[in-house]
């Protein structure tokens, strides 16, 4: 896929994670839980690889907390999961790999450094482990949607799996 093509492809997804966050965040606690999140970044670890990937989490969080849809805590499970999605499926070109990369990196790696944000910086009590369980139930939704998708979507021919990339068809 061109570097064009990837750039629009992430800034869709990046407006696509913008505007359903009116939608579907559940606010929970201090912490605001947004399964379309995992859901694109499944898609985007597949489809466009670690930068992108990494860049659309960014993006979609940090205007997120601008709109004040999100939380800061937004940030590193989106990230986390993005790129630990991304390097799993580049690594072995398994889509279960990248739907497990989204849920361990988002759900317990991404929870567990919101632990220091949210003592040291935000000064809110919080377990060391409180945070996954939220965050796995989060990533787990999110990112199951993605793999069907892309499941289906490889099944009907609209996503080639190549040798090197994933490659959109062009619908007729």
């Amino acid at each position: 896929m061109k570097k064009t093509h990837k750039l629009t492809m992430t800034a869709m997804l990046i407006a696509i994670g913008t505007i359903s966050s009116n939608l579907v965040s559940i606010p929970i606690g201090f912490t605001r839980v947004f399964p379309v999140q995992h859901f694109l970044n499944v898609l985007s670890a597949v489809l466009l690889g670690p930068y992108y990937a990494v860049a659309q989490a960014l993006c979609v969080s940090l205007i997120r907390n601008l709109m004040g849809t999100g939380s800061i805590f937004a940030f590193p499970g989106s990230m986390v999961g993005a790129l630990l999605a991304s390097l799993l499926f580049l690594k072995t070109r398994k889509i279960y790999l990248a739907f497990l990369g989204e849920v361990i990196g988002t759900g317990i790696l991404g929870a567990l450094l919101c632990y220091p944000i949210a003592t040291l910086i935000l000064g809110q009590k919080a377990t060391l482990f409180g945070f996954i369980p939220l965050f796995i139930f989060s990533s787990f939704a999110g990112a199951l949607l993605g793999f069907v998708i892309l499941t289906i979507f490889i099944r009907k021919n609209v996503v080639m799996m190549g040798e090197s990339k994933a490659k959109i068809m062009k619908i007729k």
